[in-house]
């Protein structure tokens, strides 16, 4: 969770690209957020770790209010993060956990697989679906301050407590 609106985003999408620069193997989506002249930003997700970049809103007109979430793109990025968990993944990072995981769909099972797989897993979320996130993932989850020397630090304490690759305290 981050302060500023859109800074969760920014954040992963910088610790993704400070990840691979070291050779750890990110699995996951990252979302981009282009503004535009009229109503609100283009959402896009880049599928890691050098996936394709699929627009995610969909352009409702400069006036709406309901979600402009577009669910069968994000059931396309879903379906690439699932195949990739099969490829040696060290670490998962899924930029929202929102309304589609709270409800049940979305990332769900490739979250649960990547638990299954103990694979550590760096997920953003907001207020409105953190009870939702909580109870998905029982006592497995923690927070860490929205800065990227402490997510790195994260991946990398919870690397040298096990000896191997986990991210649950």
């Amino acid at each position: 969770m981050a302060p500023g609106k859109g800074d969760v985003n920014f954040l992963l999408f910088k610790l993704a690209k400070r990840f691979a620069a070291q050779g750890i193997q990110c699995r996951g989506t990252v979302q981009i957020n282009t503004d535009r002249t009229e109503g609100p930003c283009d959402m896009d997700v880049q599928v890691l770790p050098d996936g394709p970049v699929l627009r995610i809103s969909q352009n409702l007109g400069r006036d709406a209010k309901g979600c402009r979430l577009d669910p069968s793109v994000l059931e396309t990025a879903v379906g690439h993060v699932a195949a990739s968990l099969d490829d040696a993944a060290d670490v998962l990072i899924i930029n929202k956990f929102g309304k589609h995981e709270a409800d049940g769909r979305g990332f769900r099972d490739v979250i649960a697989r990547a638990i299954e797989r103990e694979i550590p897993i760096l997920i953003g979320i907001n207020a409105m679906n953190r009870d939702a996130f909580m109870e998905f993932v029982g006592g497995l989850a923690m927070q860490v301050p929205p800065d990227l020397d402490a997510l790195s630090d994260w991946f990398k304490n919870g690397l040298s407590q096990t000896g191997e690759l986990c991210g649950c305290p």
